[in-house]
């Protein structure tokens, strides 16, 4: 697997997705963040068969994770430096926007899946959120039992793997084909540095 290339454009659409929500979700973890940006892409590509950012999600142990984004949000941020500050409160750590939201990057129809996401998860815990991705038949539930992750995750042996999410096993027929013509034209966007 070839590691992803961020355009201007891709750091700025990320960047101010995490402003979007950070911006409407008090205390909000990196791991409640994680799996409301899963759920923004599962329903994107969902109802409209386009990718919400067109990132990689991975299956580790707590769920789907943009491994990029939680190293970012682990360490002091790169990709995200000028979007985000982390707060530490009571002993846990927390994103604050650190700037204004711009939709310079955001379609009619990106909004409509951040609202309507935000509306749907945004007053659930991050356990809870985590508990809806492992869910029996779930994107993650199935890529983890397609690679035999589930019991290594359960026993504790391994938190994290390289297996990715495809979220066109959702769609069939001309829904996948459309889908995943938009992933292409992303991709190759990335690997020629434009955008």
């Amino acid at each position: 697997m070839q590691k992803l290339k961020y355009t201007d454009s891709d750091k700025q659409k990320l960047g101010n997705a995490i402003v979007y929500i950070a911006a409407r979700i008090k205390d909000l973890s990196k791991t409640k963040l994680l799996k409301l940006l899963f759920f923004m892409e599962e329903y994107s590509v969902c109802r409209f068969h386009t990718p919400f950012l067109g990132l990689q999600y991975e299956v580790w142990q707590a769920g789907p994770v943009i491994k990029d984004v939680f190293i970012d949000l682990s360490e002091m941020p790169v990709l995200l430096e000028g979007y985000v500050e982390k707060v530490n409160k009571d002993g846990n750590t927390y994103i604050k926007p650190a700037k204004e939201f711009s939709d310079d990057e955001f379609s009619d129809n990106d909004m409509l899946v951040m609202d309507e996401i935000l509306a749907k998860y945004g007053n659930k815990t991050a356990t809870e959120l985590v508990k809806i991705t492992h869910k029996k038949g779930s994107l993650w539930y199935n890529t983890a039992q397609r690679n035999d992750l589930l019991e290594a995750f359960e026993q504790k042996q391994i938190n994290n793997s390289d297996c990715v999410i495809d979220f066109g096993e959702e769609l069939s027929g001309c829904n996948r084909k459309f889908y995943e013509e938009q992933l292409d034209f992303l991709q190759t966007v990335r690997q020629y540095g434009k955008r």
